[in-house]
């Protein structure tokens, strides 16, 4: 989905609590506008053009900005005309408030390997490093012991390499067709709507599957005569050189001068945080051993996986299934018959192979979650007639959900108006005229727009814990700063108090992230 309202006030907020607020205009501007030339971004800031440099700089060296060359046809005979652009990448953004959970990640598959994750740590704070910018941090690391540290740097980047937590930063302007730029935006659609996986890419997915490396070299520590080739392919697509005068694109990406730039691969880490998601899920709806045999099933086709969002999983045998779920200790004590009937609960009911639909189980995730909110803003007389209509897809009558619902017929009628004064509900007046004219509500849930209602909500939500976790900070930053021997008595209980209130705030705002990724990111 599209950034909303609130998701862009959340955006702007993170930046400008990250790198201040000239920076945080120019991202504004930029999240508000869609792409921009340097040009158009001096008009619309009003800031002069090395502070658009300097931020446009920070903005692509942490991710958050990506350039790129358009392309538009030349008119009465001209020539074709190209255009450095930048555009913002939101979801780049917004991954900034996930950097303790790729941490995480990293250290539960890589068996807490010190070296891995303060690597990993300096590519999430610095955004972009070169093979020598990390090797100067790792100096200061007590971790290396005797070894040599540019051999513990190369160790620790292969593991990251090879697990895909790592890769080469993408192309710095890659060239995108007026055919695939001027695609007309996506149709709101209705109950019957198509899947999400229908609708066409953003312009920000479009750009960044566009810069990406080819797969070979992605992930590859060393110097390949592919990516040769593919310097030379993203030369001759954009048709010319590049210019200095354009942010000076080949500072930031160092390929010319042969220097291999890392970042920490996103994807990656969302791969991951959508599996746990599903494991999660399938934990709350089945026993044990449903989720013991998903894990095995994410854990033998992880490695096949060559993109975020896999609908269905690799196709495997029962065999090769029970061989993965046996890994496990839990799983030694599983029959073939248990794992069998396991994938049976999963929706699996193949023949030979089995596959697991992770979709439709992300969409459940997401419906659950919308129920719950309904459940505590509203009450369980709202809950049970919101499920009804949800499972129930079209319009229906007032009448006919007091009583499937069983709620009382004179409150059914206040409870429904609500939800739709809420935008939880879509409401449809049809005129009668037979026997006497009189006019009839039918509701149903539009589950599309609902979805980015409640992530617009969310958003909000996020944006209001951070300000308040700011303004709890600021109040008391005199008592942060106060030795501990020279905190007694009130000032002792004022410590503690401002202590399990960013605690509370911190917690919730990792939770309501992970109902956030849900809609957004999944």
């Amino acid at each position: 989905m599209a950034s909303t309202q609130y998701g862009i006030k959340y955006a702007v907020h993170i930046i400008t609590a990250h790198f201040g607020n000239l920076v945080a205009k120019v991202c504004e501007t930029l999240l508000r506008r869609g792409p921009l030339t340097l040009r158009l971004l001096i008009r619309f800031t009003e800031l002069s053009s090395s502070q658009i440099n300097n931020s446009l700089l920070i903005l692509i060296q942490h991710n958050c900005v990506q350039a790129f060359t358009a392309v538009t046809e030349g008119e009465f005979g001209d020539a074709p005309k190209a255009d450095t652009q930048y555009l913002a990448l939101f979801s780049n953004i917004l991954h900034r408030m996930r950097f303790s959970k790729f941490l995480a990640i990293a250290s539960e598959k890589l068996e807490k390997d010190k070296d891995c994750e303060e690597l990993l740590e300096g590519l999430l704070q610095n955004g972009r490093l070169s093979m020598e910018q990390i090797i100067e941090r790792a100096k200061s690391s007590k971790h290396a012991g005797n070894r040599p540290i540019p051999d513990v740097v190369n160790e620790s980047l292969l593991k990251l390499l090879n697990a895909h937590f790592v890769e080469r930063c993408p192309a710095p302007e890659p060239t995108l067709s007026p055919q695939v730029e001027e695609q007309p935006p996506p149709r709101k659609r209705g109950a019957k709507a198509a899947k999400v996986s229908e609708v066409p890419p953003t312009l920000e997915q479009r750009l960044v599957e566009s810069a990406r490396p080819m797969e070979v070299i992605r992930f590859s520590i060393g110097e390949t005569n592919t990516e040769a080739e593919e310097s030379e392919h993203y030369s001759s697509i954009s048709g010319q050189k590049r210019k200095r005068g354009d942010l000076d694109m080949i500072q930031e990406s160092g390929d010319a001068d042969g220097i291999i730039l890392w970042r920490a691969n996103f994807d990656e880490f969302i791969r991951c945080l959508r599996h746990k998601a599903c494991i999660e899920h399938v934990r709350s709806q089945f026993d044990d051993g449903a989720v013991n045999v998903l894990s095995a099933i994410l854990e033998a086709t992880r490695s096949s996986e060559k993109i975020v969002k896999t609908e269905i999983t690799v196709p495997l045998s029962l065999e090769n299934i029970y061989e993965e779920v046996m890994k496990n200790e839990v799983g030694r004590s599983m029959t073939l018959d248990r794992v069998e009937a396991s994938l049976s609960a999963l929706g699996c009911s193949g023949m030979e192979d089995y596959k697991i639909n992770l979709q439709k189980i992300i969409e459940q995730a997401q419906i659950d979650e919308v129920e719950s909110i309904v459940l505590k803003r509203y009450g369980r007389d709202a809950y049970r007639m919101f499920r009804f209509l949800s499972k129930t897809g079209g319009l229906v009558e007032t009448e006919k959900i007091s009583d499937s619902a069983f709620v009382d017929k004179n409150e059914a009628p206040k409870i429904l108006y609500r939800l739709w004064k809420d935008e939880y509900l879509y409401m449809e007046k049809v005129a009668i005229t037979v026997p006497r004219y009189s006019l009839c509500l039918l509701w149903r849930v539009d589950r599309y727009n609902l979805w980015e209602h409640v992530l617009d909500e969310m958003y909000h939500a996020s944006l209001n814990l951070q300000l308040r976790q700011a303004y709890e900070m600021e109040q008391d930053k005199e008592l942060l700063n106060l030795p501990p021997d020279k905190r007694g008595g009130p000032l002792e209980k004022r410590y503690n108090r401002l202590r399990n209130v960013r605690i509370l705030l911190e917690s919730s705002l990792l939770k309501l992230d992970d109902a956030l990724m849900l809609f957004h990111d999944f």
